[in-house]
C-alpha cells in the first residue's frame, strides 16, 4: 500500500517539493558515489574531488573525471527521470531539487530544475570566467591534460560542479530551502541523506509541517521521519506512482 498512500499525498499535494541523489541516475549507468559500486569505493575524495587538490594537481582530477564524464554525457534519462518530469508537469511537484549534476532530469523535461552541486555540462576558466561545453572539452581530454581555456591563453578549466571545500551556489541553496519551508509534500528520491546541507532540505520542510515520502533501494536516515518510505529503484516505483495518481 506503500505506492498507493504516495500516490495519494502527491495528488493531494498543493506545494510539493522533490529531492533527488545519485540512485535516480544509477539507472542511466552513471554509478553512485557511496554504497556497494560506488566511486568513493575506489577513489579518496579529498584526493581527487576537493577544491585543494584540484588546485594542486588538476590534471589528476580530470584524469579521474575523464571516463565518469564520457558515460555522464552518453547517458539518457530513465523512467525515474520521466516519472518526476510528469509529476512537475501534472502540478504535484512545483520543483526538483538535486544533488546530481548530469543534467539529465532537465533532459526528462523537468522545467524547474535546482541544481544544488551545480552542473556537469559546462566547464568554467579559473581565470577569465569563460565557460565552454563540457563535451567540447571531453573531446579534448586525449591530447590535453589537464584542458586549458582557449578563450585567455592556457588557463585552467574547472567544471562547474562543487567540489569538496567549495561552498555550494548561493543563490540555488537559497532557492530550495525557500521552496522547502513552503512545501506540504517532500519527496526524496535517490539519495541517502548523507550530505549536507542537501540534507537539510527535507528537514526544514518536516519542521514546516510538510509529509515525506522516500524511495530509496536502502535505508536512510530520515526514513523514520517519513509516513511512506519505498526501498526499490526509482526507475520502477516512481512511475508505479505516476500510474497511480493519473489512474
Amino acid at each position: 500500500m506503500t505506492a498507493e498512500r504516495a500516490a495519494e499525498l502527491l495528488r493531494g499535494a498543493r506545494h510539493g517539493l522533490a529531492l533527488t541523489g545519485a540512485g535516480v541516475s544509477a539507472e542511466s549507468g552513471i554509478p553512485t558515489f557511496r554504497g556497494e559500486g560506488g566511486v568513493w569505493t575506489r577513489y579518496d575524495p579529498v584526493k581527487v574531488a576537493s577544491i585543494e587538490a584540484f588546485l594542486a594537481d588538476p590534471a589528476e582530477y580530470w584524469r579521474v573525471s575523464k571516463e565518469r564524464g564520457r558515460v555522464a554525457l552518453a547517458a539518457r534519462p530513465n523512467p525515474g527521470h520521466l516519472a518526476l518530469a510528469s509529476l512537475e508537469q501534472g502540478g504535484h511537484l512545483v520543483a526538483v531539487v538535486t544533488q546530481n549534476t548530469d543534467g539529465l532530469h532537465r533532459d526528462a523535461g523537468t522545467r524547474r530544475l535546482i541544481e544544488l552541486h551545480g552542473s556537469g555540462r559546462t566547464v568554467e576558466c579559473l581565470t577569465c570566467g569563460r565557460t565552454e561545453p563540457r563535451a567540447d572539452v571531453q573531446a579534448r581530454l586525449d591530447v590535453e591534460m589537464p584542458p586549458r581555456c582557449k578563450h585567455c591563453g592556457g588557463a585552467i578549466l574547472k567544471p562547474t560542479v562543487v567540489l569538496f571545500g567549495e561552498q555550494m551556489p548561493a543563490a540555488a541553496t537559497r532557492e530550495a530551502f525557500e521552496l522547502a519551508a513552503k512545501t506540504d509534500v517532500m519527496l526524496v528520491v535517490g539519495t541517502s541523506l548523507v550530505v549536507y546541507p542537501a540534507a537539510e532540505v527535507p528537514l526544514l520542510a518536516l519542521r514546516s509541517g510538510a509529509r515525506m515520502i522516500v524511495v530509496n533501494a536502502e535505508a536512510t536516515p530520515f526514513d523514520a521521519l517519513a509516513e511512506v518510505v519505498i526501498h526499490g529503484r526509482s526507475g520502477e516505483v516512481l512511475p508505479e506512482i505516476v500510474r497511480l495518481i493519473d489512474g
